[in-house]
């Protein structure tokens, strides 16, 4: 008998080839001895691989984590450049549209055959898309400022190898995607069922990993900024006397921070698991001196089946040392007119963002200005859902809802110029978004907000605040300072892994 079964079987895999030219191929294990950390150690090849997890309400461990490396297909962009590199060879070419366009043609290759009762995850196009995206979705955003970081604008892996761990039952998929390039059907099998024994191999090595210190550590490391506080709060400043030109109501500047760190991304993974864990959490290797390492708390856009959903995360609080406490900082954050007034307006942004491509009717608000309590926080949360209207997809609701409001502001155009005057640099990756195109037509994405950047030895954290008309400079400038600390203080617990 063969200890390691394929899923679905050779003659089942042939008929269900004549729906599709994509096919999962998998077995199953149960998960008690590996977790995703470990199974990522000894399957990175320290050159592309991705890490998705999910610490939910109350730090419950979100049902599933999902992870792969050695992508099928890199895809990158710079403005309208473009790079794909498959099979060992490069295409660069200029595109005539926009970079979210030649990653639906790289998907449009594919046919997926869905199984029963499989994950939500079944594969697809895994990455980012940086902020500055938006000028093709919105032209009359003026140029970002100057592009001191050099990162792609967006990248994606499609990736045809992956894993993935479902918490409840415990059990542990490894998939191989049969791509039917023209070959048979039963030679597709085979050869997907060979990276899945592969796979298993280098499950079988034995890690070595270092353990982690869960004790308070001192606050040693000095994080840089490219913006004084004096420039801050000018920034602040000028955003208000825009608000009060009535240009905006709202503006969301930021700030980029730095430190030296030349450790492992999967190190500063664990930390940052540890020290906030969050709705998203992922580590995405994107090079062997690039990677992207986040906890956001915010979901950007979410597409399964025809629902589109976005959560607005507005307004925000630390959590209470006892209940009591933290029952009057919830009743406080509420009732709080500054806060009141940011999130009903972040909210009207999300309901105008998903009216653009959902049946007109169909888009409600399910939920208004709840409590969500994670870890060390806890914020105002509403839910905007609408049912996709016929002829869309995954990334027409993108580049509809690109970039979130409460990363931008409002109305999300002007506020968009605005930033572009004010911040000494080019976003790039920060509020951005972050997820995956499924092969099967869904999207999931988050925020990119929380997130470390890792390049060429260097840590990046870029936070902000959001201004309105009766925002200090000085609670806004502490605002961006406090969120990269928290970031700045995980670096310094990976830092003991060195």
């Amino acid at each position: 008998m063969n200890p390691h079964p394929l899923y679905p079987s050779l003659a089942e895999f042939i008929e269900l080839a004549k729906r599709g030219n994509l096919i999962p191929v998998y077995t199953e294990f149960v998960a008690d001895y590996e977790t995703p950390l470990s199974v990522l150690e000894k399957i990175d090849d320290g050159r592309r691989s991705f890490l998705f997890e999910s610490a939910e309400l109350n730090d419950v461990v979100g049902r599933y984590s999902i992870l792969g490396s050695r992508p099928r297909v890199y895809f990158e962009s710079r403005g309208a450049e473009i790079l794909i590199e498959e099979n060992g060879r490069e295409e660069r070419f200029s595109t005539d549209s926009d970079p979210l366009t030649e990653v639906k043609r790289l998907m449009g290759r594919y046919r997926a055959v869905p199984l029963p009762d499989f994950p939500p995850f079944a594969g697809g196009a895994v990455g980012y898309i940086g902020f500055d995206v938006v000028r093709f979705f919105e032209p009359t955003v003026s140029p970002p400022p100057p592009d001191t970081l050099r990162l792609p604008d967006s990248v994606f892996m499609i990736t045809d190898n992956f894993l993935v761990f479902d918490h409840r039952f415990r059990r542990l998929k490894i998939v191989a995607l049969a791509v039917l390039d023209g070959q048979d059907p039963e030679t597709a099998y085979r050869e997907a069922g060979a990276r899945v024994h592969r796979i298993i191999g280098r499950l079988q090595a034995p890690t070595c990993s270092r353990l982690m210190n869960a004790a308070p550590i001192p606050a040693s490391l000095q994080a840089i900024s490219n913006t004084t506080r004096e420039e801050f709060y000018e920034m602040v400043e000028r955003a208000k006397e825009h608000i009060r030109a009535g240009d905006i109501f709202q503006i969301v500047p930021s700030q980029r921070f730095e430190a030296p760190f030349r450790g492992d991304p999967l190190a500063l993974y664990r930390a940052l698991r540890f020290v906030n864990p969050s709705p998203y959490l992922f580590c995405l290797r994107l090079g062997e001196r690039f990677a992207l390492v986040g906890s956001s708390p915010e979901v950007h856009v979410r597409l399964q089946g025809r629902k589109v959903e976005i959560r607005p995360l507005a307004g925000t609080r630390r959590r209470g040392a006892t209940l009591e406490e933290d029952q009057r900082l919830a009743d406080e954050l509420l009732r709080d007119p500054k806060e009141r007034a940011e999130h009903v307006m972040l909210v009207d942004l999300a309901r105008n963002d998903v009216g653009r491509i959902c049946d007109y009717g169909s888009v409600k608000v399910t939920d208004l200005m709840t409590i969500e309590r994670y870890s060390h926080v806890m914020h105002i949360v509403s839910h905007v859902a609408g049912r996709l209207q016929e002829g869309r997809d995954a990334y027409d609701v993108m580049r509809a809802t690109f970039p979130a409001g409460t990363v931008s502001g409002a109305p999300k155009v002007r506020a968009m110029q605005l930033i572009n005057e004010l911040e000494k640099a080019k976003r790039a990756v920060y509020s951005g978004a972050i997820g995956y195109f499924g092969f099967d037509g869904n999207l999931d994405s988050c925020i990119a907000l929380r997130t470390v950047v890792m390049k060429d030895g260097i840590a990046y954290v870029q936070a902000g605040g959001g201004v309105v008309a009766d925002s200090t400079p000085e609670g806004e400038y502490q605002e961006s300072v406090n969120k990269a600390m928290a970031l700045f203080r995980a670096i310094e617990r990976a830092q003991q892994l060195l």
